[in-house]
């Protein structure tokens, strides 16, 4: 079964989300192909580094907020291995991270690089719109630095990156994670493991049937 994964690596509830499903895709006894499709929270350009907390601070009407939203996802990002770092997270601008992805994704290496991205940001306080800093991710994952600088600085992936954003949205995908399973049913949110294993089932099941 084919899974399209519609997700931003600056979205904490995609990253536990990607998380949840690889536990769920433990217990399902079918093959799964995962595909990693781009989505902007926010295509705004950010012409500077930012701290993400100050970012949404503004965004959600206050500091107090935007800690409590913390205090919440960070807890259950927890529960799923996984740590969480807003006061170092920085506010980027993710379209050359999808970029990236695709990159990566023609080299075989899509999950080690969407691992890489989540984990610089949320973890270690590193840009993810800083050009520098994502040729330095890939090659933290293998792949040649000299080759990402290059493809990262030239056109490579703009055209096709923008067309599956718009794809997205035209798709009625309007918040992330969305994962979108055998290219015709749609499960929404960070679900638990056990909902999105029930989902894969029935899935195949219904796939079964209709053949």
């Amino acid at each position: 079964m084919e899974i399209e994964i519609y997700a931003d690596v600056v979205c904490p509830w995609c990253y536990i989300g990607k998380r949840r499903l690889e536990q769920a895709v433990e217990s399902y006894d079918g093959d799964v192909t995962i595909r990693y499709r781009p989505f902007q929270l926010d295509p705004t350009p950010v012409t500077e580094p930012k701290p993400l907390v100050e970012a949404l601070a503004a965004k959600f009407g206050g500091r107090e907020r935007a800690d409590a939203m913390f205090a919440q996802v960070t807890q259950v990002a927890e529960g799923v291995g996984l740590r969480l770092d807003f006061d170092r997270a920085v506010a980027a601008n993710t379209f050359d991270a999808h970029r990236l992805v695709r990159f990566a994704t023609d080299r075989g290496r899509s999950a080690e690089m969407v691992d890489a991205l989540y984990r610089a940001h949320f973890t270690d306080g590193v840009d993810v719109g800083s050009r520098d800093a994502l040729v330095g991710l890939a090659a933290g994952i293998g792949l040649d630095e000299d080759e990402t600088r290059g493809y990262l600085d030239s056109d490579a992936g703009t055209e096709d990156t923008a067309a599956e954003l718009a794809a997205a949205h035209q798709l009625g995908v309007t918040s992330v994670p969305t994962f979108v399973l055998a290219g015709k049913y749609a499960v929404t949110g960070a679900q638990e493991p056990e909902t999105l294993l029930a989902a894969l089932k029935e899935v195949e099941s219904r796939e079964s049937a209709a053949r």
